[in-house]
């Protein structure tokens, strides 16, 4: 393991944030809600790894701010009819969805991609 890894969940506060190891709803550097920089394009992939062979469609690089991501994210689940959650800037769709999510996400207007499998 190395060394720059930190504290990222107590049982005590539960998450807490990688930038100053505060709970995430007291963090003192905001960096949890900070909007993430990347190359602009949205990735769309699913996932099975780790998740008990259930399959979960994945979308990353959306240059949201948290309260902005957890409404596009809810509008994804309504557009899929299928749960979800919105974790760490990361868009979590339950079931392989990427068609219809690739086609809404570049109705609003973004460049969005197909990566992985």
């Amino acid at each position: 393991m190395g060394s720059e890894g930190g504290l990222v969940w107590s049982s005590k506060h539960g998450r807490t944030c990688p930038g100053c190891g505060q709970p995430v709803a007291k963090c003192a550097c905001d960096a949890s809600g900070a909007t993430p920089t990347g190359d602009g394009v949205v990735r769309v992939a699913i996932e099975k790894k780790g998740r008990r062979g259930k399959t979960v469609t994945v979308v990353t690089g959306v240059p949201l701010d948290a309260a902005k991501l957890t409404k596009l994210g809810k509008r994804l689940k309504k557009k899929c009819g299928s749960g979800g959650t919105v974790r760490d800037g990361v868009i979590e769709i339950q079931g392989d969805h990427r068609d219809a999510i690739v086609a809404a996400l570049e109705a609003e207007g973004y460049t969005v991609r197909r990566s992985g499998g």
